[in-house]
């Protein structure tokens, strides 16, 4: 990143790549086991031990959980395309 790109930017980015290495984990998965929760157990101890508060770490989750209704539009899942 570049200081030209907007704070806002970065975190969009940092998302989506994030995003994008969970979809590859979940497609080369020789286990059976359920990936993302073991990503999404991961990141709460990595952001519990980068200073995040037990409160900021469930609130952005129950807020993010709380609008996926409105950004999934009623689907429960994306379809396996480009994204």
């Amino acid at each position: 990143m570049t200081e030209e790109t907007p704070w806002e930017v970065q975190c969009d980015n940092a998302a989506w790549a994030f995003g994008q290495q969970c979809r590859e984990f979940k497609k080369s998965n020789p286990y059976d086991l359920v990936v993302l929760d073991r990503i999404i157990s991961t990141l709460m101890t990595e952001l519990w031990d980068n200073g995040f508060s037990q409160t900021e770490i469930r609130s952005a989750f129950e807020q993010a959980v709380a609008d996926m209704p409105r950004y999934a539009a009623g689907l429960e899942k994306r379809s396996d395309g480009p994204y």
